[in-house]
């Protein structure tokens, strides 16, 4: 009897656990549902005011010099002296003197072309006198009409010649003698020099390249849509050029430049179809005061916006807000989604400028959303949290308390 009692003890020890088990599950508060919906969307927003602005065409080119020569000797002889400053880089003004040629020879043969042209002088004379003498003889027998050979008039003829000849002798010779010295045609730099000191030069010898330091060009390409953005005068017009402003790097640090857009080429590149426009900058090295912050040096790379045709009442938004069939997200009074389509009167770097489109103050999405629907819900910056989602979790808070209170009511 004492063995059915002990086997019988397991199963209601068993039994009274589960009972025990059921019993607190029914005591413990249920949990409350959590909230299903989400919380809409946080996007970045951005008002759309209304502007008039010039609009801007981007380019680049290099700076070069307007004029580049050659500089040719046209007398032959040897260099006996050379300016301080004669040497790659540098300077001078117009008129400077380069370097100097061996000028006895020609100063010798401008010494005889003088005698030739006193001789010269002298016979004419002689022969003006001859024709006075044959003129009044003539005159005193009274013999009709005087001929020309009576006159001498071919021989006064053949002597102003020689006269003529001798002074056009006179003058190659000073031509000559002036030449031995080569100077400077314009403000320049030095940009080679082909020839030093103690050397013979030929004539036709080529004695250095000089890059003009009054004007600096920049060679632009130009599309036919940069074209209709920017109003450059047709040649001879007197209307005022656009201005344009250079920009480059140098030592890490950003420089400015100011210069004009004076002319266009005229002609298509035949590979690239643009059009070259030029830009000048006046005094690039500074050279006739401080026309610039920096000097402008030429063979520098630099980056240029020209300014164009000025527009009203447009509007300036981010690049990555215009989706790519052209339309932007608005949102609306009620916090939901609106497409717009509008029309782009220029893309630029960084931004685009709509012309329509837009009314003051939409509020433009600049948020790139990947499933964006009209009439979604939204939230923007500032705006509060969805009371829902408040109170969903205050009720976890609690339900974190009450668990551990019945936790702890168990254990007990």
């Amino acid at each position: 009897m004492t063995f059915k009692k002990r086997a019988l003890l397991p199963p209601i020890i068993i039994l009274v656990a589960i009972a025990l088990v059921m019993a607190l599950g029914m005591m413990r508060p249920e949990l409350p549902m959590r909230a299903k919906e989400r919380p809409a969307v946080l996007v970045e927003v951005q008002q759309a005011e209304p502007e008039s602005i010039n609009l801007l065409v981007s380019g680049q080119g290099n700076v070069m010099p307007k004029q580049t020569t050659n500089l040719i000797a046209q007398v032959s002889g040897q260099v006996i002296e050379t300016a301080t400053n004669f040497h790659n880089g540098g300077f001078f003004k117009k008129g400077d003197m380069l370097l100097k040629i061996d000028s006895r020879d020609y100063e010798v043969a401008l010494q005889n072309a003088k005698a030739n042209l006193a001789q010269a002088k002298a016979a004419l004379a002689e022969e003006s006198a001859r024709a006075e003498v044959a003129r009044e003889e003539w005159e005193s027998l009274q013999l009709g009409e005087i001929p020309d050979l009576g006159l001498r008039k071919p021989q006064v003829a053949s002597a102003v010649a020689a006269m003529q000849s001798a002074e056009a002798a006179v003058a190659k010779a000073q031509r000559d003698l002036d030449r031995t010295i080569v100077r400077a045609p314009f403000d320049g730099v030095l940009q080679s020099k082909g020839v030093d000191l103690g050397q013979y030069v030929n004539v036709g010898s080529q004695i250095a390249q000089m890059m003009g330091t009054e004007v600096a060009e920049v060679r632009v390409p130009l599309s036919d849509r940069d074209l209709a953005y920017l109003n450059l005068p047709e040649a001879g017009q007197t209307a005022d050029f656009p201005e344009v402003r250079l920009t480059s790097q140098v030592a890490g640090q950003n420089y400015f430049w100011q210069g004009k857009l004076v002319r266009s080429e005229g002609v298509l590149d035949s590979s690239s179809r643009v059009i070259y426009g030029v830009v000048e900058v006046r005094d690039p090295y500074n050279r006739n005061g401080q026309s610039h912050e920096h000097i402008l040096r030429f063979g520098r790379f630099v980056a240029l916006e020209i300014e164009g045709i000025f527009v009203e009442n447009v509007y300036r938004i981010p690049r990555y807000a215009l989706t790519a069939d052209g339309n932007v997200w608005l949102v609306g009074e009620d916090r939901r989604l609106q497409r717009t389509h509008v029309e782009v009167l220029r893309a630029e770097e960084n931004q685009v400028i709509v012309s329509e489109g837009l009314n003051p103050g939409d509020t433009v999405v600049l948020t790139q959303l990947s499933n964006a629907l009209p009439s979604m819900k939204v939230r923007l910056p500032g705006d509060p949290l969805p009371e829902q989602m408040e109170g969903s979790g205050d009720s976890n808070e609690s339900n974190a308390v009450n668990s551990a209170s019945s936790d702890s009511s168990a254990d007990e």
